[in-house]
């Protein structure tokens, strides 16, 4: 794929008339899923495919479009200038753009991420013989995904890597469930069997009655799967530059009135885990790690060159979006082993659902538990609560309420298909809170 695109990038960027500027993407796959239900597979297959994307810039305009590869260099070079030509048609009838920012990195780069997973047909016998006699449901998906980035200055970039998901629900005969997801680049038979224990137990204790809990404050632990639920919340009027700039942060009082989170927590934009590309859409690549927020102060924000250029400030390179790529939370000094002691009484979330900004100014959340959430009494589970809907502040639960965070970070990856196989994953621990609101 990566001879394919090169050979692509050089040729239509060679057939440039003047005055245009190109930024060409690549993204592609070649994976494959199989669906499990009732913990035997059910459906097999493979995809292999990918897409062109092109950015013409011609006279402070910008025009975008896409077409699918076949692999064949000849067919594949017909469809790109068709496309080329229905840009240019285009981008002469579109505004200006005050903020362009022309892909002009001469910068190239080569990383291919080499990952130890199953072979197609070893992936039954890895996966099915610890499911037991459980009524699991899920979706694997293996294989390798594929970025690259070229412009007409020059630029060039190529990323390949690795990488595998299961993401599966476990069900009682009373249709209650539990919900997670094992991924990662290499694959450990030891450690998935301990993971899917772990959800099996879970399960059982999914079979005693449940506990309708009244609104109010909990001492809560949010498990890591949970923790990344609410840190994807960062990406959408948090950590943007952009966003803090117009007032739709909720990132705006740790800039403008000081606010600050627990010193137990730090959260960084960290590409050294190998799960996504440095280089974003317009070639440009950012610094492995970023740390936006250190023991509770807010240090950088991510800023796109759109974003320097509109209110002169320094860009690193952020995507145009300005969301998280690569988000990564600092662990702490508990022991998952002794979380539901340290605990106590209170409220035990292995997942969130539904999140959405209740106030984002204020930094506000709202969710609700589902899947796999506990009434813990003396450091011991005692039954499964009903679901609730939780409401509270960043200020709060990642402020003076954040009393511990676990020693082990887990990968919870984004296990998206919706244009392809995502990339992005969320590291993060476990998280103690001394006080959480579920209001209804």
């Amino acid at each position: 794929m990566e001879k394919l695109f090169k050979q692509i990038s050089k040729t239509i960027t060679t057939e440039l008339q003047t005055g245009e500027h190109l930024g060409l993407s690549f993204s592609g796959e070649n994976s494959t899923f199989t669906r499990v239900n009732a913990a035997k597979v059910r459906q097999t297959g493979n995809v292999d495919e990918a897409d062109l994307g092109f950015n013409l810039i011609y006279a402070g305009k910008r025009c975008s479009g896409s077409v699918s590869l076949s692999g064949d260099l000849n067919e594949d070079l017909s469809r790109a200038r068709a496309e080329l030509k229905r840009l240019r048609a285009e981008v002469v009838q579109l505004p200006e753009d005050p903020y362009m920012v022309i892909p002009d990195s001469q910068e190239t780069s080569m990383s291919e991420k080499q990952g130890s997973i199953p072979a197609s047909d070893d992936i039954p016998e890895k996966i099915l013989p610890a499911m037991g006699h459980v009524d699991l449901t899920g979706i694997w998906a293996s294989g390798r995904i594929y970025q690259g980035s070229a412009n007409s200055a020059g630029g060039y970039h190529w990323f390949a890597s690795d990488s595998f998901s299961l993401d599966y629900s476990l069900i009682t005969p009373e249709e209650k469930m539990v919900k997670a997801t094992f991924g990662g680049t290499h694959w450990d038979q030891a450690a998935y069997e301990s993971f899917l224990d772990e959800s099996i137990n879970k399960l059982k204790l999914m079979s005693l009655p449940p506990k309708k809990i009244a609104p109010g404050n909990y001492r809560t632990f949010i498990a890591s799967a949970g923790v990344a639920d609410i840190l994807s919340m960062f990406s959408w009027g948090g950590v943007s530059e952009a966003a803090i700039r117009q007032s739709e942060s909720c990132l705006g009082k740790m800039r403008n009135e000081g606010k600050k989170l627990s010193e137990l927590f730090t959260l960084s934009e960290d590409f050294s885990s190998g799960f996504a590309p440095r280089f974003n859409g317009n070639g440009e690549v950012a610094p492995e790690k970023t740390i936006i927020i250190e023991n509770g102060e807010l240090k950088q924000t991510l800023v796109s060159s759109r974003t320097a250029k509109e209110y002169g400030v320094e860009s690193n390179f952020a995507s145009e979006g300005e969301g998280m790529r690569a988000p990564s939370m600092a662990v702490g000094t508990l022991k998952e082993a002794d979380v539901l002691q340290a605990l106590g009484t209170g409220v035990y979330l292995s997942n969130l659902h539904y999140l959405n900004w209740s106030d984002m100014i204020g930094g506000r959340i709202t969710g609700m538990t589902r899947y796999a959430c506990f009434w813990v009494e003396s450091g011991k589970i005692v039954a499964p609560i009903e679901n609730m809907r939780f409401d509270d502040s960043i200020y709060s639960f990642l402020g003076d309420s954040l009393e511990q965070t676990t020693d082990t970070a887990h990968v919870n990856p984004d296990v998206g298909t919706y244009e392809g196989r995502e990339l992005s994953a969320i590291i993060c621990p476990g998280i103690l809170l001394k006080s959480f609101s579920l209001t209804l």
